[in-house]
């Protein structure tokens, strides 16, 4: 084990064998093991967005095994995936990727300012299919984000007596923020902060524009100075936000992009301290060659190659 890895365990200390295990299994897996980053491939789309919106720009993505094994080939940390995507190939590929078990999906079917995802698996179905992790999107701003906070908290306090590692999808939506404001960097900051004082061990968020949406916060950050010019600056703060960058802090891709784009962000996230991306529309919606080459790049980049 490398001494990366040993100083990132170190941090969560007050796990089990078993989370700490099961952490370990995604940061020493695929092309980035040992180095303190991770690319993860989420797949839960085909519920959140449609799945013509999904899968119709690359059609193969229609099939299930098609993401087991494009991550698998791709030399990512692990898939993420909804329980029937999981059900469909955990095993047959058993063993051959670290899967993390979305627990929690929302659809757009009924438009809503302010969502509220309905739980549709449980952590004894990760055991079943062998998950390392399970995942679960909160959106702080909603009106019902107590509710959310509640139920979220008990999923954690099950998935670590189980062993099992938990990541949070943590999304600032609703009630006063507006769009701009649900990737300010002082929200982004905040929702960071949310998702490691709820005792999670890996937390996904958006990365943060320079942008500042609460009034209080910014006499505070324009008062104290703190960097927000580059994306380098604000990955950085976001990072020191998830207890001093002593929880791992990954960023979505979000909608496709371009090459450069990509790289441009990457590079940001490496250089201000951020664990690495979980990318999915941006992968998988492109074709299964041009997607390998993408995330070749990327891990390149992460190992300070390029």
């Amino acid at each position: 084990m490398s001494d990366k890895i040993r100083e990132i365990l170190s941090w969560y200390r007050g796990e089990n064998a078993g989370v700490l295990t099961n952490l370990s299994r995604l940061l020493n897996h695929g092309r980035l093991a040992g180095t303190g980053k991770m690319i993860i491939l989420p797949v839960d789309q085909g519920f959140e967005h449609g799945p013509g919106r999904s899968f119709a720009p690359n059609p193969p993505g229609y099939d299930p095994n098609y993401h087991f094994q494009f991550a698998i080939d791709a030399g990512l940390n692990g898939y993420a995936s909804l329980l029937g995507f999981l059900e469909a190939g955990a095993a047959e590929f058993a063993g051959q990727i670290p899967l993390i078990l979305k627990l929690n999906s929302h659809d757009i079917l009924h438009a809503e300012k302010d969502p509220l995802g309905a739980q549709t698996a449980s952590i004894s179905d990760a055991l079943r299919l062998g998950c390392v992790a399970v995942g679960y999107t909160i959106y702080p701003g909603t009106v019902d984000r107590r509710i959310q906070y509640e139920q979220v908290r008990e999923l954690i306090k099950e998935a670590k007596a189980s062993g099992l590692v938990f990541v949070l999808w943590a999304y600032p939506r609703g009630g006063d923020l507006s769009k701009e404001g649900e990737t300010a960097l002082d929200v982004i900051a905040y929702a960071a902060q949310i998702g490691a004082q709820l005792g999670v061990h890996i937390i996904k968020t958006k990365l943060p524009s320079a942008h500042l949406e609460l009034p209080d916060a910014r006499k505070v950050y324009e008062a104290m100075k703190i960097p927000r010019d580059t994306l380098k600056d604000r990955v950085r703060h976001v990072v020191q936000s998830a207890f001093n960058g002593k929880r791992i802090v990954i960023f979505s891709g979000g909608a496709k992009e371009d090459d450069a784009t990509i790289f441009e962000d990457a590079r940001a996230i490496r250089d201000g301290g951020g664990f690495g991306s979980i990318i999915g529309r941006n992968s998988f919606q492109r074709e299964r060659g041009a997607a390998l080459n993408l995330l070749d790049h990327m891990i390149k980049i992460y190992q300070g190659k390029e």
